[in-house]
């Protein structure tokens, strides 16, 4: 078994292990983690960096079959990496529109496989990857999931040295990744049993997020950070504006839910949930509306001198307008070319994007638009479960 080990991880099907960990100091910055335990995968960090990751000798492999338990309610992002040679040969395991999609590049031979059932509706689902001949068996729930088959005709060599292992994230460059996709993944992972390795896994974070117990769809922001975006990658054109909406029980939210600034620098909007009081206040340049946080719906759309501010609760809906005259101010259409907006703060002045007042909460739903917003697709993304809420 030990010498068919070693053929096997020659062809990268060594990947076929994950993990949930513990989490202990080792007094110098970095966390060792240990195998048993449950990890949240999106924590805040270069995205394409690995949040934990780990290297053995080729030698300690005696087992060929790895399980764990993966759950999210996020169509897209990396799961585990695992290589060889220095990066050389590698293998990827994420998830593609919520399917399966693995990754493997060994030699003079590169595979990419997606399919099996779509993983990303927010329940528990038990991952068995093993190895068989020159096959990699991907399979769910105990049911048939992917099969990736590699035959290289490079002359196979005895395998030796080092086995990189890395959860959320690569160690290989992303231009080699054969299906490009957002690394980005809002989920967790728990009782992994990974090959026969006890060896500990390393995180470079000082903490380690938890997974909540549980979930429901939606973005959850903890007060402590937004996501920012250019509005010159939307169309807007004048007939329509630029139209911005929201779901969600405001009553439980506190803080800035959206700010708006123009290429000047200038902030012209923000709407802003006051937990103490009861209140929304959305304020536009100078002028100022507020009303009761009981609604499930809001909708606000720029047009050229108008702002609508449409407002919806369980039975009725009511439209506010602020008007602004040509002579007094360029249109904000002018204005919002190339400027930025944030969700879950209040964007301050200068580059480096900083912000306040963040928001406690979270959104059911955000559209842009009228297309969803992923979160992950922001320029500055701080502190924000992208497609998941604590229920």
């Amino acid at each position: 078994m030990a010498e068919l080990w070693k053929a096997v991880a020659g062809g990268l099907l060594f990947t076929v292990c994950l993990m949930g960990w513990r989490v202990e100091g080792q007094g110098n910055g970095k966390k060792e983690v240990s195998g048993d335990s449950i990890i949240y995968l999106g924590q805040e960090r270069n995205p394409w960096r690995p949040l934990i990751r780990t290297t053995a000798n080729l030698t300690e492999i005696s087992s060929i079959k790895s399980s764990f338990q993966f759950r999210t309610f996020d169509p897209e992002g990396v799961i585990f990496y695992g290589d060889t040679k220095n990066g050389k040969d590698w293998f990827v395991l994420s998830l593609k529109e919520g399917f399966p999609l693995m990754q493997i590049s060994k030699e003079d031979v590169q595979v990419s496989v997606t399919g099996g059932p779509k993983l990303n509706d927010g329940k528990w689902h038990m991952v068995d990857l093993s190895n068989q001949g020159k096959f990699v068996i991907l399979e769910v729930d105990s049911s048939p999931g992917l099969v990736v088959g590699m035959h290289s005709k490079q002359t196979k060599e005895v395998i030796s040295g080092e086995l990189r292992l890395a959860l959320g994230g690569i160690l290989t460059t992303k231009d080699n990744m054969i299906i490009q996709m957002d690394p980005q993944m809002d989920g967790c992972v728990r009782e992994g049993r990974w090959l026969n390795l006890n060896i500990p896994w390393v995180a470079d974070a000082e903490e380690l997020w938890l997974c909540h117990q549980n979930i429901r769809p939606g973005s959850f922001f903890a007060g402590e950070g937004f996501s920012i975006f250019n509005t010159s990658v939307f169309s807007i054109d004048e007939d329509q504006g630029f139209k911005v909406e929201f779901w969600g029980d405001f009553s439980q939210m506190d803080g800035t839910i959206l700010s708006i600034m123009s290429s000047q620098e200038e902030l012209l909007g923000a709407l802003v949930a006051n937990n103490n009081t009861n209140e929304i206040h959305l304020t536009i340049r100078k002028e100022k509306h507020v009303v009761k946080n009981t609604l499930k719906r809001l909708q606000i759309t720029f047009l050229k001198y108008i702002v609508k501010w449409l407002i919806y609760y369980v039975d009725e809906s009511n439209e506010i307008v602020f008007s602004y005259g040509p002579e007094s101010t360029p249109g904000n259409l002018t204005m919002l070319t190339e400027g930025r907006f944030a969700i879950g703060g209040l964007l301050g002045g200068g580059k480096d994007m900083v912000g306040s007042h963040f928001l406690t909460g979270c959104l059911e739903k955000i559209q842009v638009q009228g297309k969803d917003l992923d979160l992950d697709s922001a320029v500055k993304d701080m502190s924000a479960s992208s497609h998941s809420c604590p229920t």
